[in-house]
């Protein structure tokens, strides 16, 4: 399988890219590459190969998550830029 010109011209429109001629031969190579890879992969029998769920048998582990408070309310705000009272003051979202 392979692109032409006009189809990578056609790819970069949809992507918002822009090539010189020089780069444009390059990525046209690069494309047909890629699609040759793909084409080869496509020829392996595959019967009797179970999917991966996962690429590693590394097993995460994660401490639970606990809900606390590590800053007080005071501390919070006395670094804020702006505050009123018991708020931190933003600028204006919606209209």
């Amino acid at each position: 399988m392979s692109t032409d010109l006009g189809t990578l011209r056609g790819l970069a429109h949809l992507a918002r890219l822009e090539f010189d001629a020089t780069r444009e031969q390059q990525m046209l190579g690069d494309l047909n590459n890629i699609l040759d890879f793909v084409a080869q992969l496509e020829g392996l029998d595959t019967t009797g190969v179970e999917p991966l769920v996962h690429l590693s048998q590394e097993v995460n582990v994660l401490r639970d998550d606990e809900a606390r408070n590590t800053v007080s309310h005071q501390d919070g705000l006395r670094n804020a830029p702006r505050k009123d009272s018991d708020y931190f003051r933003v600028p204006k979202v919606l209209e």
